[in-house]
């Protein structure tokens, strides 16, 4: 037993969804096929990436960067990039929690420019 119709037709469906997506990018033949392993394999990574982020980090830290990722989503990737490092390079010991990112977040934060506009 493959499954209910139910699941049947949502097979159905994603193919059908699919096809019209590569065929609105002008797809079709090796260029469509060679991008669809490029966008699983980016989905992998992602995957990988989010577990990783999953294991060192406390769910306050992972609400934390959540909240940062909805205000400044490109430097919210950057600090995922970097704790990815850090773990990857085993350079992370037990997790990550809300103080710690708290840290991390500062750390990572570009210098922030300020004027003071005197009149004379």
């Amino acid at each position: 037993m493959s499954g209910s119709p139910d699941d049947e037709r949502l097979e159905e469906l994603r193919k059908k969804k699919m096809q019209e997506l590569q065929e609105q990018r002008g797809g079709g033949g090796q260029g469509s096929a060679e991008q669809q392993q490029a966008e699983e394999a980016q989905q992998r990574a992602e995957q990988q990436k989010q577990a990783l982020l999953k294991q060192h980090l406390t769910d306050e830290a992972r609400q934390r960067l959540n909240a940062v990722q909805m205000s400044k989503p490109d430097f919210a990737e950057q600090v995922e990039r970097q704790i990815v490092a850090l773990a990857q390079s085993g350079r992370i010991q037990g997790r990550i929690d809300d103080d710690k990112m708290k840290a991390l977040l500062k750390e990572l934060q570009p210098e922030s420019k300020s004027f003071n506009i005197r009149r004379r």
